[in-house]
């Protein structure tokens, strides 16, 4: 099987492992036949985009023990859904993102150039 790539056609890397993300629980944006979501947008959460979620009914800042799941904070990195990133960037307030950490098939549903707008330098 071929290596990941991001939205730069490269190597995936690492989107976060503290707190530990991705639909795999793996700390990357893979995806694959059951995610549905294709949680593959490396974002750094901000509190405005952590209020939009939760206003859409995915509330990610609340702790879910149950799940090993911590709520996230501002400044958190996590895997999002590609539609919902597309929401929050209409809403005007979409989250930074790591492209290196991005799967290419967020190009699916997202722009490169939106993406690159909104891109984090992560010193590479």
């Amino acid at each position: 099987m071929a290596e990941a790539q991001n939205v730069l056609g490269t190597t995936l890397e690492v989107c976060c492992n503290s707190p530990i993300t991705g639909y795999y629980r793996d700390g990357f944006c893979s995806t694959g036949s059951q995610d549905f979501g294709m949680h593959v947008v490396c974002a750094q959460v901000t509190t405005e985009f952590l209020a939009f979620t939760k206003s859409q009914g995915n509330d990610l800042s609340t702790p879910v023990p149950h799940f090993n799941f911590p709520g996230l904070k501002a400044g958190d990195r996590w895997c999002l859904c590609a539609a919902r990133w597309q929401e929050a960037l209409a809403a005007g307030v979409a989250p930074p993102v790591v492209l290196e950490a991005t799967h290419a098939r967020a190009l699916e549903v997202c722009n490169l150039e939106d993406l690159q707008k909104y891109a984090l330098n992560i010193g590479h």
